[in-house]
């Protein structure tokens, strides 16, 4: 029954409530910031956060895509290249974009100028969409809108006032330039190009999309947001690196960098990842924070290559193709206006697309990581300890240091004087930078503490067998009085790496720790302890025992910046 009552003794069962606690209050918390947890777990996770990747349309952007030009190749305004580009947008069979939206915002709702028969949606491998229609006239026509440079290299002539025309390698030249210094400028271009297509067409595949007519362009603009900066920069303090994986070209990525003032070092687009191996993508993956022209699989490439580096990495997306990369990301968050595929695959969803409320969510993860490892300290120093203790002096003195029963009420106590932890405050260095669960630093505490509680108690049996040759209930009584005392205020050092008189507990864990102990000293001193075997203790016991509780709490916080280690400084790798 002993054994039994030891081994009751050394088991965290309280750990599971004072996780679910815990993090249940980080979620209410994290509501209250504009937050929705779906997955508890994931505030620890978001906590542990040292890389953040993102896309940059609608988390660094305004999410507000304006159509503002819509040259031909002469670079002037063409009514002919916009209706062909809305005919586009509004025929696809697939999903349309926000770029689909903004060509058609302002458009006349009038039924279109053509029959659409088919259309072959837009994919990141050929990054463009095409409508097979039919005109009043009865030819048919391929219709075709994508990333500028995947569509001119699919053109071999070009339109005019006089028709159409080959298009000579100096003209591709001149409009490849073209194309990037308006990325380079912020803008996202399109190019849109035609073909005739035989009368029976029925179907579009992409081999059809070759020998293409280029008719012109449409520019789009997204302005940055102006909290970007900040809330990065705020990230970076916090230990969290900022990447952005994008599906746009080069050259707009680093404007928008540019414009926001963010550091970032180096660059990969997804030509060039798709000729890495796993293992020479994670060699790359952690000097580099831009990414361009990337699928959904080389996102997800990313993010795996980031965890094969030991990152714990965070992203957040709100497209059907950002599924798979929410998914494999250690913290998966998408936006309130997100589609729903991604919303179902992400562990948060933030009700404000504001990388300043995901820095909130990152501070408050911490300090759930924080609470919950306070609860281990407790059980690993004191409980531990002193089952360690009771064991051993089971074994060398002619009777059990306690009965079964006063172990059971010893452990049951000592929970109740951690039932505050979920309520307590986290001290600003122990949230500075993210932490994972290590059981390194675990042990380290373990292997320091414990040894110190059970010397102590050891310290006790001398004291009270050969000091004053204590009986059996002496013995008892003083020994369950000095075990609660020292793990119940030892909860006051352990629960901060600061010098406990510089960083107080919340009110609710100083109320449930003071009143376990004097329900402790009341039940053992009391005139009910014999109910529980205990017997009444002389003033120079109880001084003697007073003595070794100091000397004990000093030893503690001496030893205390060694078993838990300096807190982490924040990185920014």
């Amino acid at each position: 029954l002993f054994a039994v009552a030891l081994a009751v003794g050394l088991t965290p069962e309280l750990l599971p409530m004072v996780m679910t606690v815990t993090l249940a209050r980080g979620a209410i918390r994290m509501a209250k910031k504009q937050v929705v947890v779906k997955r508890l777990a994931a505030i620890h996770d978001l906590g542990a956060m040292d890389v953040l990747c993102t896309d940059k349309t609608g988390t660094l952007t305004e999410a507000r895509v304006a159509l503002v030009a819509h040259p031909d190749l002469s670079g002037s305004p063409s009514a002919a290249v916009l209706a062909l580009a809305r005919l586009n947008a509004r025929l696809t069979s697939g999903t349309r974009s926000a770029l689909d939206a903004a060509l058609l915002s302002g458009a006349p709702d009038e039924p279109p100028a053509a029959r659409a028969l088919a259309s072959l949606p837009f994919d990141f491998d050929r990054r463009m969409v095409s409508v097979l229609v039919e005109l009043p006239d009865g030819t048919r026509q391929l219709v075709v809108k994508g990333a500028a440079e995947a569509v001119l290299a699919r053109c071999t002539a070009r339109a005019g006032t006089d028709g159409a025309s080959a298009l000579a390698d100096a003209e591709r030249a001149r409009l490849a330039a073209w194309e990037a210094a308006q990325a380079a400028d912020g803008l996202r271009v399109l190019a849109v190009a035609f073909r005739a297509m035989p009368k029976d067409a029925a179907a579009v595949a992409a081999e059809d999309e070759t020998g293409l007519t280029l008719s012109g362009h449409v520019v789009f603009a997204d302005p940055p947001k102006a909290s970007a900066a900040a809330a990065i920069a705020r990230l970076q303090d916090l230990g969290v690196r900022t990447k952005i994986l994008s599906g746009d070209a080069a050259p707009a990525v680093r404007h928008l960098v540019a414009v926001l003032g963010i550091p970032a070092r180096g660059l990969l687009t997804g030509q060039e990842i798709a000729e890495l191996s796993a293992t020479a993508l994670a060699d790359q993956v952690g000097e580099v924070d831009l990414y361009a022209r990337l699928s959904p699989d080389q996102k997800r490439r990313v993010i795996r290559a980031l965890q094969a580096r030991g990152h714990v990495v965070g992203f957040i997306g709100d497209g059907i193709n950002d599924a798979p990369s929410i998914h494999a990301a250690d913290a998966g968050l998408s936006v309130d206006g997100a589609t729903d595929v991604a919303r179902a695959a992400a562990d948060m969803i933030l009700l404000t697309p504001d990388l300043g409320v995901l820095a909130d969510g990152v501070a408050e993860g911490r300090r759930t990581y924080a609470n919950i490892m306070k609860y281990v300290r407790m059980g690993t120093s004191s409980n531990f300890g002193n089952m360690l203790s009771m064991a051993v002096a089971s074994l060398v003195i002619p009777f059990l240091p306690l009965t079964a029963v006063q172990v059971l009420l010893n452990n049951f106590l000592y929970d109740l004087s951690e039932l505050g932890i979920p309520f307590d405050r986290v001290a600003a260095p122990d949230a500075a930078a993210p932490r994972s669960w290590d059981m390194a630093e675990v042990r380290r505490f373990t292997m320091t503490l414990g040894p110190i509680s059970s010397a102590f108690d050891m310290v006790t049996f001398a004291v009270l067998l050969l000091g004053f040759g204590a009986g059996v209930e002496t013995f008892r009584t003083a020994w369950f009085v000095e075990s609660m005392v020292t793990q119940i205020l030892v909860i006051f050092l352990i629960r901060t790496t600061a010098p406990f008189w510089r960083d107080w507990p919340h009110p609710a864990l100083a109320a449930t720790s003071l009143a376990a102990l004097a329900a402790a000293l009341y039940i053992a001193l009391g005139p009910f302890g014999e109910v529980f075997g205990f017997v009444p203790l002389g003033p120079g016991l109880l001084a003697a025992l007073g003595v070794i509780v100091v000397a004990y709490l000093v030893v503690v916080e001496l030893s205390k910046p060694y078993a838990m280690g300096r807190p982490a400084r924040p990185t920014a790798t």
